[in-house]
């Protein structure tokens, strides 16, 4: 549930924005007290067109003001103000982060301020100004955290764990043998540096090889809720700065994550796989251990991933091809089908 929103002209959201202001019949007198999808927003809130699927909308929507793009201007309805961007669902997201600021992280669960006497605190911990350390979190021996961090109800944060500056850290998070950077967002029951899967395997039994490598986090970092990051078994693991993570990831020990890559729900990378900076992996999709995937590739939902992947390369499939072969073999069956099927209704 959010906080009610705070009332703001449309103008000072345009300017937020850098948007253009067409349709001001009106403007003048327009506040914006809420967002809303383009089908059912109502007086007062702001909403957006990209999708070409909800034009169809527009007409009769009763929103306040809308972002759209230029080549959607004439289809405006009269009054209603239209906030021109070549970007119209990203500046909506900005509009958003100006209407609803506590929305952009996990907000404290008690409304609690400062180091809780209820929150167990190892010894020699720092605690830099401004911090919030909710009851029920664990704060382990030789742990630091940075200013405007807050640690909510339940987390526990290991000793010797770093968490650096203006970070939050989820209810029920564990967060252990890491190094967390500035800025960053760990959502609910992330968690963090546990043991990876390490066994020598063998006929006579699996022996388990002690994991003593660590996570490190770099700044900007988002963590979906319930994601793993195991820590890495003779070296690090490393989540690039910037990389955002679904809920329900997995990402194994000694892998290494660029910087601002997209890994959406329920995707699975294995051990000591590489993943280059902007490389986008889809929900459901699976890298075997000890790949590498280039800079900007992207892999398709489902996809299982058995190679290394060319920078900027698209692939998809399991096993893993280029999506455009995936799609012309994809073609090629369904036709065969519909052959085999019209075949069998003439004999």
């Amino acid at each position: 549930m959010f906080f009610i929103p705070a009332s703001i002209h449309v103008r000072d959201i345009a300017d937020h924005c850098q948007a253009k202001v067409v349709n001001t019949d009106s403007d003048e007198s327009v506040l914006i007290e809420g967002a809303s999808p383009i089908e059912t927003a109502t007086a007062g809130h702001i909403s957006f067109i990209d999708n070409p699927k909800y034009l169809k909308y527009l007409e009769n929507t009763k929103a306040s003001a809308v972002f759209c793009a230029q080549k959607h201007v004439d289809q405006l309805p009269k009054g209603i103000v239209g906030l021109v961007h070549d970007a119209p669902y990203k500046a909506y997201g900005q509009a958003i982060r100006l209407l609803y600021p506590t929305a952009m992280r996990p907000q404290p669960i008690l409304g609690e301020e400062g180091v809780s006497e209820r929150a167990i605190i190892g010894t020699d911990v720092t605690i830099e100004e401004n911090v919030t350390i909710e009851a029920g979190a664990v704060i382990g021996a030789n742990a630091a955290i940075g200013s405007g961090s807050v640690i909510l109800a339940g987390a526990v944060i290991g000793s010797q764990v770093q968490i650096g500056r203006n970070t939050t850290i989820g209810s029920n998070v564990t967060v252990v043998n890491a190094y967390v950077g500035d800025d960053v967002i760990i959502h609910n029951g992330v968690q963090i540096g546990q043991d990876g899967f390490g066994f020598a395997m063998g006929a006579g039994g699996h022996q388990k090889v002690p994991q003593i490598g660590r996570v490190i986090i770099q700044d900007k970092v988002e963590i979906g809720a319930n994601s793993t990051v195991d820590r890495g078994a003779n070296r690090d693991t490393v989540i690039g700065e910037g990389t955002k993570i679904d809920n329900l990831v997995q990402i194994g020990h000694n892998a290494t994550i660029g910087r601002h890559c997209v890994i959406v729900g329920l995707a699975g990378i294995s051990g000591s796989a590489t993943l280059g900076d902007y490389v986008v992996v889809a929900g459901q999709a699976g890298i075997v251990g000890h790949t590498t995937i280039g800079d900007g590739a992207q892999v398709g939902g489902g996809s299982g991933v058995h190679g290394d992947v060319a920078p900027g390369d698209k692939v998809m499939g399991y096993p893993a091809i280029t999506a455009s072969k995936w799609m012309r073999d994809a073609a090629k069956i369904m036709l065969a089908d519909k052959r085999d099927r019209k075949n069998k209704k003439k004999g």
